[in-house]
């Protein structure tokens, strides 16, 4: 082979790790700036002692048996002044008749019933716009009916954050554990998620929340004008919402075991994917910091593993690309065993090096399929 044709080989091959060690770089301030911030931090153990009157609001579409499994776990909480308020969405199940024998129960529940328009088309944050209208206190707790709150004090830890200036609570909601691949692997995702922005959250840059659980002032819906900037995209009810109002100033954090609200993962591959495309379409929609942020650390995960990769393969430096997975390995397992034991998923760690691999690769696919991809139904 002529000289030059290995000093091309060379080049490229400089020019390759360079950029591995660039993203190297940029992953470790993810991990000690973002990451390190939750794993540091400690929920208030004592139970506080809360009276502020709290509604919560939980849209559902045909969710009867959810609904029958799950909604007297949310009544039933101790807690002294709440309402809850349940929008049954065009359901066509036995919603109707489950909630309505529910009624007889508890007469802290309140229905509000939205019918099928042939022209007019519903979505969640129309139903979730008429229940917070309909509900009677300030304070809106938000989860969904396949969720079921980890305690009975789950109202009180969330409700307690509202006090000086905080106006919308940031809570954590994971899947129940199974021996299933998926199961794993979106419990992975979630807390992966969830380590992000609570981090940012703490660290004084909230972006988003999770409507499984979230808390929010009426005050701050209606001088926002409620979903009206995004109500022509499907998602966003929750994290749009955050997105746009959440500050420094405003936003707490409330991550106690007792105030968990957990929920069955997704069975089936196709669920799962058309859950993230839903998920992922909106965030072209996020403030432009945000999103710089979150592609940072997209890109310099999935170009870390394919350039680590090419090092191997071209046998470039191998045992230096080697080391610096391991150490980025070791940094992880620091950090995140201590996040991962927080929020109900230590038995997960085991599974770092091949999920986090799997993880960036999802976050580019997605993200390419959320930027050009629309979804048009919500249920």
């Amino acid at each position: 082979m002529p000289d030059y044709y290995w000093s091309l080989e060379t080049y490229i091959q400089i020019v390759l790790f360079v950029l591995f060690q660039l993203c190297f770089i940029v992953q470790l301030y993810y991990l000690v700036s973002n990451h390190s911030r939750l794993s540091g931090y400690k929920p208030v153990e004592e139970l506080p002692q809360v009276l502020i009157p709290v509604s919560v609001i939980i849209s559902a579409r045909n969710e009867a048996q959810n609904l029958q499994e799950n909604l007297p776990f949310i009544l039933e909480q101790n807690y002294p002044d709440f309402e809850v308020v349940v929008i049954n969405d065009c359901s066509y199940d036995r919603s109707d008749e489950v909630l309505e024998d529910l009624q007889r129960q508890y007469s802290r529940l309140k229905v509000v019933t939205i019918t099928e328009h042939d022209r007019f088309k519903t979505g969640k944050k129309f139903a979730l716009t008429l229940g917070i209208k309909a509900s009677k206190n300030e304070y809106l707790l938000f989860t969904d009916a396949d969720c079921k709150p980890a305690s009975v004090n789950w109202i009180a830890r969330m409700a307690a954050n509202f006090g000086n200036s905080a106006q919308i609570v940031l809570g954590y909601s994971p899947y129940y554990k199974t021996n299933k691949f998926i199961s794993r692997f979106t419990r992975f995702e979630t807390l992966k998620t969830a380590m992000n922005y609570l981090s940012c959250a703490l660290k004084g840059e909230p972006y988003m929340g999770i409507g499984r659980n979230l808390a929010y002032t009426k005050t701050l819906f209606f001088s926002a004008k409620g979903f009206a900037s995004h109500m022509h995209i499907l998602s966003g009810d929750d994290d749009l919402f955050v997105n746009q109002h959440a500050t420094a100033n405003n936003t707490a954090v409330e991550i106690h075991p007792e105030a968990f609200t957990y929920t069955a993962a997704k069975t089936s591959w196709a669920s799962y994917f058309r859950q993230k495309k839903r998920h992922m379409s909106v965030g072209k929609l996020y403030r432009k910091r945000d999103r710089v942020m979150l592609s940072f650390d997209a890109v310099s995960g999935f170009l870390f593993y394919i350039l680590l990769a090419l090092c191997l393969v071209l046998r470039y430096e191998p045992l230096l690309a080697l080391g610096l997975w391991l150490f980025r390995l070791i940094a992880q397992v620091i950090i995140y065993n201590k996040n991962f034991k927080k929020l109900d998923g230590k038995d997960l760690i085991w599974y770092l090096p091949f999920f986090d691999f799997i993880y960036y690769m999802y976050l580019t696919v997605f993200g390419l399929i959320g930027a050009f991809i629309k979804t048009t139904q919500w249920k």
